[in-house]
């Protein structure tokens, strides 16, 4: 709690209930977190001014407890009221900025001794268990202060990205290729047997030889054969095993149909036409 006893001592002469100890707890951790405390009450004024310690007045109503807070790095303002309830506390610290609320009750009695308030060094009772209380329930996270620093650089990031898109000289970066990789030379045919494939018709070298065949040009069979017949068309036979063949009319009853997307005609997306 270092600082603490220094602010403690420093405005003792205000403290004057359990309440007022609390308060000043809770305005330490405020400090703590990168907060200045700028005045009391809801409204600014024109005394405003960050510092670390309390107001004058900020004792002055001890039923509510009113104190403003800037962040000490940006202009972030947070108001901070205390309620009396009973035994209890109830703090709540809303941001002027999202009005976003949070808050936190605080038990009087488990965290301060009613009758030490003159010695600091007993005034407070499990005053780690009340701290993480604060930070975890009643401040906002630790990036909240450099919020708009942090707003800033990702605002620069964005606008250096758009400079190098709309630079027409600059080299964009490389991108890994995409798509198959590309069909690279059989090492093992000879280099300079350019030519050599059309010198055997059938194409045992490797290369498409000179006969034009779809069904023995080596990309995927269709599954169709028209060696054994088309029911209804051609018996069994009509066509010999090898023989180049054309089909005609329908084949088979799971031919898929046509693709609507395939070479459809103009305009055919435009809705007036």
């Amino acid at each position: 709690m270092a600082g603490l006893e220094v602010l403690y001592t420093c405005v003792g002469g205000s403290i004057s209930c359990p309440q007022d100890a609390v308060v000043c707890f809770v305005h330490w951790e405020m400090i703590k977190s990168g907060y200045r405390c700028i005045g009391s009450g809801d409204e600014p004024c024109s005394s405003d001014k960050k510092s670390e310690l309390l107001p004058a007045d900020w004792s002055s109503n001890k039923e509510l407890y009113s104190l403003r807070y800037k962040a000490k790095d940006s202009d972030t303002q947070l108001l901070l009221k205390a309620i009396s309830v009973d035994s209890t506390l109830i703090f709540n610290l809303m941001s002027s900025g999202t009005q976003q609320v949070s808050d936190l009750t605080v038990n009087i009695s488990d965290h301060v001794e009613a009758d030490q308030l003159r010695t600091f060094d007993s005034v407070f009772r499990d005053a780690d268990s009340l701290s993480e209380k604060v930070k975890t329930q009643l401040l906002p996270s630790q990036e909240t202060p450099t919020g708009q620093k942090k707003g800033r650089r990702e605002e620069s990031e964005e606008q250096r990205r758009r400079r190098e898109d709309s630079d027409p000289l600059r080299i964009p970066n490389r991108q890994p290729r995409q798509g198959p990789p590309p069909h690279w030379r059989d090492p093992m045919v000879p280099p300079f047997a350019a030519g050599g494939a059309d010198l055997d018709p059938f194409g045992t070298r490797g290369g498409g030889g000179m006969i034009v065949d779809p069904l023995r040009s080596g990309y995927p069979r269709s599954g169709f054969d028209p060696s054994i017949g088309i029911p209804d068309i051609l018996p069994p036979g009509a066509v010999p095993p090898g023989a180049r063949f054309d089909p005609f009319g329908p084949v088979g009853r799971h031919r898929p149909g046509p693709d609507p997307d395939h070479m459809p005609p103009p305009g055919y997306d435009d809705m007036f036409m």
